[in-house]
């Protein structure tokens, strides 16, 4: 374990997905939500196929037991992407990023509800904060009836973007049960496969042709996809989950610098004190979890010294 360079490679993924958003971003008023997650995904396989390839891990990578999974896996991650990018047309990067963090929240109820996770009452006071935040985040959104403080499609971005949260927590419930049998790299390119076939489903819904400048950042998007989800697959191999995962919420200090320097977007007292307490939930929530392994390998230590 090499715990700096597993934070390092968790940190160059948060800044390679928070540049990837801002592409994106930058083409939202013209280019379909289905139309992006096909680029997303397509343009990520051959960054993918190079690094399992450049791992001896090609092979390994395109064998599956569960093909199914990983297309259930990959319908909820799909919709987490398109409802996702369908939200950054609508609402600021940093607003986006802060509802974002309503997945791993969600992630704790749709466990305990689908896998039959037990939940206590420390992660379900977590949760409770957590949705506060984002109710915090989301209130002057839904104030619909008053022009001054947002409009219809304000508010109709803030739930595009909690519907991709949700259903990005929903992928990670799938995830959870393909990590038991299924390999990393099998789980990684599967997931952009599926999601590049799935997207094209959305055809008829209009898609458009892109300028050169639009296709340019919608090809650098999917490259930067695949580089950013082998940087966060190599960050979990060099260091304990525990630790490099609250480093995701680096992600906001990106996000605000991006959103002021590039689309001159400023954000707000309520975004920041929303996604304050949303961060602090989630960090409570993988604090917890860090104590339950640890208490779970000492008692495991102790039966095998009895036994």
């Amino acid at each position: 374990m090499r715990p700096l360079r597993g934070i390092s490679y968790k940190l160059a993924s948060v800044l390679v997905f928070i540049t990837m958003s801002a592409l994106i971003k930058a083409t939202a008023d013209h280019v379909p939500a289905g139309q992006t997650v096909f680029f997303r995904s397509f343009f990520a396989i051959p960054v993918i196929v190079a690094w399992l390839a450049w791992r001896r891990e090609l092979a390994q990578g395109f064998r599956t037991a569960n093909p199914f999974g990983h297309f259930w896996r990959g319908l909820m991650g799909t919709c987490a992407m398109g409802l996702g990018f369908a939200g950054l047309a609508y609402l600021p990067l940093p607003e986006v990023t802060a509802l974002g963090y309503a997945s791993p929240i969600l992630t704790v109820v749709f466990a305990a509800m689908f896998l039959g996770e037990e939940v206590r009452l420390f992660r379900m006071a977590c949760v409770a904060l957590g949705l506060c935040g984002v109710l915090v985040v989301v209130y002057p959104r839904l104030t619909v009836l008053d022009p001054a403080q947002a409009g219809y499609a304000e508010a109709f971005g803030a739930m595009v973007v909690l519907g991709g949260a949700m259903f990005s927590a929903l992928a990670q419930v799938f995830v959870r049960k393909l990590v038991l049998a299924e390999k990393t790299a099998t789980i990684v390119f599967w997931f952009s496969v599926t999601a590049s076939v799935l997207s094209l489903a959305t055809l008829p819904f209009g898609w458009v042709w892109p300028t050169p400048a639009e296709a340019a950042l919608l090809v650098g998007a999917g490259l930067l996809g695949g580089v950013g989800q082998i940087l966060l697959t190599s960050s979990y191999r060099e260091a304990d989950a525990s630790l490099v995962a609250p480093f995701d919420y680096a992600s906001m200090i990106f996000a605000l610098a991006i959103g002021w320097f590039v689309f001159a977007e400023a954000p707000t007292w309520t975004m920041l004190l929303g996604a304050s307490l949303v961060v602090t939930a989630g960090i409570l929530i993988i604090w917890r979890e860090r104590q339950l392994g640890l208490e779970r390998a000492r008692q495991r230590k102790a039966m095998s010294l009895q036994g």
